[in-house]
Order: structure tokens, then sequence, then C-alpha cells
């Protein structure tokens, strides 16, 4: 099979959402709306990280679920399958083949580091399971399969994308250029969406629900949620993230849907009260979602067609990652065997 020169080839974006909960209004903002600005200029790699997800124990006909139910959202926000790269991690077996070969190339002093590894045993403490602990390394593998050049990362993120890049080059140094040294993206960037209830937070899935807006909240939920939404004493519509979060937030919101300025918005709103606010980002986040939602709803009715999408792309994405892994096996000393 010919591939492309490597000075044609598009840079490779991987990234990786866990399929534990729905996606945030934050998430759309911040990161799946501008996804679909990459397909053109980037080879996008999307992979619902499964095998992630169960550092926690989970309901498996919910995950199942749930992992159609994440690639059918990715779909619906515009992506395009057979540009992008959409499957399952679980369905390609070198994510977890590569993962045990680079635990081993791996130190317990950095994985003990690891902040998020401290952050969800206190929030685990009856399930602090050996996959908790190893978790960059099977991100680390997930990056390093497909020659990944960037990352788009929050700030949550850093230090795996570190470790990733740590792991890789501790390889190399021992057997050449087997990995691409992947750096993280920044592109255009969406507002960062706080919570209503916390809002010096940002937008969180995994906090309280009356706390976010989900992708596929219904029209009623959105109301009552921003109906409660937090604001402030004062009753003046004032741009002021330091002293005015709550507000501030609200006005993020509305500025990112409808692409106006935050100035424009707060203009508009002035000398309005909070009422007023609140009914204006309901309005837009509303006909921002109805549409996202009702692909989504038609993309989940034909099962088949997802399950089809997501088996082709497995194949695709397999026949990828054993390239990586067939080299490092040759380069580690693993025992040669026929393909089948």
């Amino acid at each position: 099979m010919q591939t492309q020169p490597a000075e044609t080839r598009k840079p490779v974006i991987f990234s990786g959402i866990q399929p534990s909960g729905t996606l945030t209004l934050g998430n759309y903002i911040g990161a799946l709306r501008n996804f679909k600005l990459l397909e053109d200029q980037y080879d996008c790699v999307y992979c619902v990280v499964d095998l992630h997800a169960l550092t926690v124990r989970q309901e498996a006909s919910q995950l199942r679920n749930r992992c159609l139910s994440l690639a059918a959202t990715y779909m619906a926000v515009g992506l395009d399958p057979d540009k992008s790269l959409i499957y399952c991690q679980s369905h390609v077996s070198a994510h977890a083949e590569l993962s045990w070969i680079l635990n081993c190339f791996t130190y317990m002093g950095e994985l003990q580091r690891m902040t998020q590894f401290k952050d969800k045993s206190a929030k685990h403490a009856d399930n602090i399971n050996a996959g908790l602990f190893t978790y960059p390394v099977l991100m680390a593998a997930d990056i390093l399969l497909y020659q990944t050049n960037l990352v788009p990362i929050g700030a949550d993120q850093k230090q795996h994308l570190e470790i990733c890049r740590d792991i890789g080059q501790r390889f190399n140094s021992v057997y050449g250029d087997v990995f691409t040294i992947p750096e993280a993206y920044i592109g255009k960037v969406g507002s960062r969406v706080m919570s209503l209830q916390e809002p010096t937070r940002k937008m969180s899935k995994s906090d309280p629900e009356e706390t976010f807006i989900a992708l596929l909240d219904k029209p009623e939920d959105i109301r009552r949620k921003l109906k409660r939404a937090v604001t402030d004493s004062e009753g003046e519509i004032r741009f002021d993230t330091e002293n005015k979060p709550g507000v501030s937030n609200l006005l993020s919101i509305i500025a990112a849907l409808t692409g106006e300025s935050t100035e424009k918005v707060t203009a508009d709103l002035s000398g309005k009260g909070y009422g007023e606010l609140k009914t204006r980002v309901t309005d837009c986040v509303i006909a921002t979602l109805e549409p996202i939602q009702a692909e989504y709803t038609r993309i989940m009715a034909d099962k088949a067609m997802l399950q089809g999408i997501l088996d082709r792309n497995a194949l695709k994405a397999s026949n990828r990652a054993n390239r990586t892994l067939d080299k490092v096996k040759r380069k580690v000393g693993c025992a040669p065997h026929g393909k089948v």
C-alpha cells in the first residue's frame, strides 16, 4: 500500500474524550465547534476513550450506549467521519499493547507526581486501582500510536502531555526516532465557560447537574438551570470577571454563541435587569443547541449506520496504529510472527 510522501502529509491532531457523562456547553464553545474548522488543514483523529473510563466502575450497558452517543455527538456538531477519524479506543487493540510496552519505560516516581491521580484517588478512595495510576501511560500510547504532531489540551492535561513527551523521548533515545514527539495545540480558543453555581470554576460534566448545561439538555432544563444561575446582589450588568464572575460568565456565553464582542453584548443589556440577561442567554443557548440535538437524534435513530461508521474507522485506525506498534515491537525485541 502506497503512503503519502512525508512532505505532503497533514499534521496529525489527536484528541480523546471519555464517554463518561454528557458533553457540556463549555466543551462545545471551548473545543467542539472549532474541530470542524480543522478537518481540511489537519489529519484529525478523535478517539472515544472507553478504556480510560474503566478506572471507575461502569454499568456495562450504559457505557456501551455512551460510546455510541459520544460518537454521534461528534458528528452532530459537524464532524465528517470520512474526513476525521472517529472511533472507539477499545476497538483498536494496539492502544492496550503499546501501553504495556510503554509502562516498561515509565518510572514510578513520574506517575506518583501526577496531580490528577492524587485528585481522583481522593474522590474514589474505595477504588484506587492500578489503572488509575498508569492512566497517563495509556494516554501516551493513544497519542504516540498515530505519530501525533498536536494535542488539544486544557490546563488540567498539561502534565499528561508532558509525561507523554518524556516517555516518547526516552524511547527514542534508546531506539532512534520511532515516535513523533507531540506538541500542545493552541488554536482558536473559545471562551472559558464557568460553572453556573460556582462561576469562579470551569463548567465540568463531572460536577452536579445543576452547575452545567449539557449539549442534550431539553429547553425546559436549560431555562431552569439558567434561571437559577448565580449572579450577585448589585443588579448591574457589567463585564467584570473578578468582581462579577456570574454575570460575566453569562455575558461571555452570549458573546461566544452570537459572535458579538462582550462589549457589544454588555452595551445592549445596559440598564436592564438580570432577568433580561438570563432570558437572552437562554434564547441563545437553545437556538444553538436545537439543530445539534436534531442531528444527534437523527444519527442515534440509525444505530446500524453509526456502528458501521465506527467499525470502518476502527479498521482504518488499526491499520495506522499497527504500523507504529509493529515498529516498536521490532525495536524492543518481541518475537516475530507471521501475520494471519
